[in-house]
C-alpha cells in the first residue's frame, strides 16, 4: 500500500510540472512514465482490494441471501414460539380439566359424609326421642297405676272406715299426694329425659356446622386455582 501511494504522489508531480498546451487546459506527460508507474499501482493493490470488489459487485446477492435467510430465521422461530404456546396451552388446560375433576370429586365425597353424619344424627335423635317417650310413658303408666292402686285403698278405706269422716279426708289425702308425687316423679322424669335430647341435639349441630365449614373452606380452596388458572398459565407447583 505505501507502493500505491507513492506512484499516486509521482503521478501528481508529473501531471503538475508536465507542460502545458497553449490555448488549452491540457497538459503533455510521458507516456511511459505514466504508464510504468500505473503498472506499480495496479500491481502494489493487495488482493484484498479485489476481494472486495468482487463482495460489492455480489452485494445485491449477499443481501438478497442474508434477508431471505432472516425471514427464514424469524419464520421458523414465530412457528417454535406458536408450537410451543400451543402445548403450554393444551398442557394448562388438562391441568385445569384434571384439578376441576378432583375439586368434584372432593366436593361430592364431603357432601356424602355430611349426608352421612346427618343421616346418623338424625337416626340417633329419633332413637332418643322414641326412647324417652317410651320412657315417660312407662312411668306416667306406672304413676297412673299407683294412683289407681292408691285409690282404690283409699276406697277400701272408705268403705271399712267410712263412719270415720277424719279417716276418709285423710285417705283422700293420702291418695292425692300420691297422685301429686306420681305427677311431679313424671314430670321431673320428662323435664330430664327433653335436657339429655336438647343436649345430644346440640353436640349434633354442632358437629354438623363444623362439618359444612369444612365443606365451604375447601370449596372456597379449589375455587382459588381454578380462576387463577384462566388469568394465568396453571402452576400446580405453588
Amino acid at each position: 500500500m505505501y507502493r500505491v501511494f507513492e506512484a499516486l504522489d509521482e503521478l501528481v508531480t508529473i501531471v503538475e510540472e508536465a507542460r502545458g498546451v497553449p490555448m488549452t487546459s491540457g497538459c503533455v506527460v510521458p507516456r511511459g512514465d505514466v504508464l510504468e508507474l500505473l503498472d506499480d499501482v495496479r500491481d502494489a493493490i493487495p488482493a484484498e482490494l479485489d476481494d472486495a470488489q468482487d463482495v460489492l459487485d455480489h452485494r445485491d446477492e449477499v443481501v438478497g441471501k442474508a434477508k431471505h435467510e432472516a425471514e427464514s430465521g424469524v419464520s421458523k422461530a414465530r412457528a417454535d414460539a406458536d408450537r410451543m404456546l400451543a402445548e403450554a396451552q393444551a398442557e394448562a388446560e388438562a391441568m385445569l380439566s384434571d384439578a376441576r375433576a378432583r375439586a368434584e370429586r372432593m366436593i361430592a365425597e364431603a357432601e356424602d359424609q355430611a349426608e352421612r353424619t346427618v343421616a346418623a344424627g338424625r337416626q340417633e335423635y329419633d332413637d332418643l326421642v322414641g326412647r324417652s317417650h317410651a320412657e315417660a310413658e312407662r312411668m306416667i303408666q306406672a304413676g297412673r297405676a299407683n294412683y289407681e292402686r292408691a285409690t282404690e285403698d283409699g276406697r277400701a278405706e272408705q268403705a271399712r272406715l267410712v263412719a270415720e269422716q277424719e279417716v276418709v279426708r285423710a285417705a283422700h289425702a293420702e291418695a292425692a299426694r300420691i297422685l301429686d308425687a306420681a305427677q311431679n316423679e313424671a314430670i321431673r322424669l320428662r323435664s330430664e329425659c327433653d335436657a339429655y335430647v336438647d343436649g345430644k341435639l346440640a353436640d349434633f349441630e354442632d358437629l354438623l356446622a363444623h362439618t359444612l365449614r369444612s365443606v365451604g373452606k375447601g370449596r372456597s380452596h379449589l375455587r382459588g386455582p381454578a380462576v387463577a388458572g384462566a388469568a394465568a398459565p396453571f402452576d400446580y407447583g405453588a
